[in-house]
């Protein structure tokens, strides 16, 4: 909390500071300070001394601006929400505007998208390569879009059947499932990221970004083959700022555009998409039997109440109630 900018600092690098010494993502970094921005605008804000004059009714304003004129879904709502709080508390310092006074949108209840096991057959059988490998992940661990595409190395025990889901959603580890089909794919992968890690080294490069401050604590550690990608970029790219050879993680719109792709050609009629692999897995668990509560965990869900979505199908229809059509 600061009452003023240091000398030659704008709002968007303390916003920035801030949200990294929280340690929130990169992702919700660049969303917190993309909403910031629009909100200044709004209000024609040009100086600190006029943002320290925005009330909490002018907030209500924008976010309802949001809903009847931009058309923002709940969700979008929220995040602006979500960002302009912090603003006030964590920047601005203003106690004196309670979060209370924020009215929260409600998402609307939606049933996920599932596939059956023949739709899931169908669409991974017109996959091919990494992308296939990785939509077999997403299905067979119950794995979200960006903790697949971030799986390191180390993070697999191909002996235990498991892998390590790293600062998942809220910053949360979990184990989850590694099938035991995929393990001949998985070691083929493996021995490939290694012969290309080997030839990165070779030419001076082999360097990946790592998490938090571990490249100040091991500085070596980001050329190390347990930190490299389970799904590298196909090229490496030079750091502006310690001006290393790296090379990210496969970018996830490869693996997006590759599932849409497969869902066309095997004429699929759902809305298929990435995370529909994901509500699948549940779903599938829940119908051999699995409890909640342990689908909980390999979820990562943060209350159970999340994971009884996928109680509303379990082969037996709408609530397991038969149409009275069918005894006609």
């Amino acid at each position: 909390m600061v009452a003023a900018p240091p000398p030659g600092k704008k709002l968007v690098d303390v916003l920035r500071e801030a949200l990294r010494a929280g340690h929130y993502s990169a992702r919700t970094e660049e969303a917190y300070v993309m909403w910031v921005r629009r909100f200044v605008r709004y209000r024609g804000v040009g100086s600190w001394a006029e943002l320290q004059q925005v009330d909490a009714a002018q907030v209500s304003e924008y976010l309802s601006y949001l809903a009847s004129e931009e058309h923002v879904s709940a969700s979008t709502q929220n995040q602006a929400l979500g960002a302009l709080r912090f603003l006030f508390h964590r920047i601005l310092g203003r106690s004196e505007v309670e979060t209370e006074q924020f009215v929260q949108a409600r998402r609307p209840q939606r049933l996920p998208v599932v596939l059956s096991l023949g739709e899931v057959s169908a669409l991974l059988g017109h996959m091919q390569g990494t992308p296939r490998l990785m939509a077999s992940l997403l299905y067979g661990a119950g794995l979200r879009l960006m903790e697949c595409v971030r799986l390191r190395l180390g993070d697999l025990d191909l002996q235990r059947g498991e892998l390590m889901v790293r600062r998942g959603k809220g910053q949360k580890d979990r184990v989850a499932p590694l099938p035991h089909r995929l393990r001949p794919e998985l070691e083929r992968q493996i021995a490939a990221v290694r012969c290309q890690h080997a030839s990165d080294l070779a030419a001076g490069a082999g360097w990946v970004q790592l998490p938090d401050a571990l490249d100040r604590k091991f500085p070596n550690a980001g050329r190390e083959l347990p930190w490299q990608w389970l799904f590298p970029a196909t090229r490496p790219y030079r750091d502006p700022v310690t001006g290393q050879v790296r090379r990210h993680h496969l970018h996830e719109t490869v693996l997006q555009k590759a599932v849409h792709a497969a869902a066309q050609e095997a004429g699929l009629t759902k809305r298929v998409h990435c995370h529909a692999l994901r509500h699948s897995f549940a779903t599938h668990l829940l119908e051999q039997g699995m409890d909640i509560r342990t689908i909980q965990e390999l979820l990562g869900h943060a209350s159970v109440s999340t994971t009884m979505i996928y109680t509303h199908v379990l082969n037996r229809g709408a609530f397991g109630v038969p149409s009275p059509f069918d005894r006609l």
